[in-house]
């Protein structure tokens, strides 16, 4: 069921609620929507209670209209007010992507929200991608400037999706990804590239799985060297997958969070 809900921060926030049991909140990527779980709502909320809302500036929540109004610590702020206002004291919190940032920042300020994380194609330093991190601003920057955001759309989908037998999945993420206004997008990824966690990543204790795919933007070796610094977790690799692998790979990706969550 579809439901809406404003926060104690006057922040209006849209998620999906289905499924009875342990909570599962589902944190989506930037410039998407609770969409992005479309392939794991059925068969997550079989055996849990889903909850998958659109961020703030996302889908049909709250669109804020100032820069400052944006960013990593403010969404997870929303996360935990959503929870408040379910009454839901402790859930597992699954972030792809920018959600995963999300769901490490969470980690930090509310560790007793958790009762285990999993972390999707994400990084706990967006302000430290180097090289692909500064290239990666300045061409969003500029398409969006330029030619707007249907343009990233379009190169976002096909980046996401570049195989012939993928062009279904391509649609439906331009058509999802088309739909962001321009500025709460550029505000929500500009606020995301100065995120970081830095040695806090250390402080996590939270049973925690992070999920890799073979081919994500970053290499499989920067999740082997955060892993590692975090005192309870593990890694696991999804083959012939990239960056979209709630998509791409659903089964085998729903096979994986499953086993941890029953685990």
């Amino acid at each position: 069921m579809i439901k809406k809900e404003t926060l104690s921060n006057d922040i209006s926030i849209e998620y999906l609620d289905q499924g009875e049991g342990e909570v599962m909140l589902l944190l989506h990527g930037l410039g998407s929507t609770k969409a992005d779980w479309d392939y794991q709502i059925k068969a997550f909320s079989k055996a849990f209670r889903v909850i998958a809302p659109d961020l703030r500036g996302h889908g049909n929540s709250s669109k804020p209209d100032l820069k400052e109004e944006y960013g990593i610590s403010q969404c997870a702020e929303d996360m935990k007010l959503l929870l408040q206002a379910l009454n839901i004291e402790k859930c597992t919190v699954v972030g792809f992507s920018m959600g995963g940032a999300i769901a490490f920042d969470m980690a930090i300020k509310y560790p007793s929200l958790f009762h285990k994380m999993v972390i999707v194609n994400a990084a706990p330093d967006f302000n430290n991608l180097g090289e692909f991190g500064e290239q990666m601003i300045q061409e969003r920057t500029n398409l969006l400037k330029s030619e707007g955001m249907q343009a990233m759309a379009k190169k976002v989908s096909e980046g996401m999706f570049p195989d012939p037998d993928q062009k279904g999945l391509q649609q439906i993420f331009y058509n999802r990804a088309s739909k962001n206004e321009l500025e709460p997008y550029f505000n929500s990824f500009i606020t995301l590239m100065d995120w970081g966690l830095g040695d806090k990543i250390e402080k996590i204790t939270i049973p925690t799985l992070v999920v890799a795919s073979e081919y994500d933007y970053t290499p499989i070796d920067s999740k082997v060297k955060y892993v590692e610094k975090m005192k309870n977790a593990r890694l696991e690799i999804i083959k012939n997958s990239r960056h979209g692998v709630t998509m791409d790979q659903p089964v085998e990706f729903n096979k994986v969070i499953l086993n941890f969550m029953n685990s």
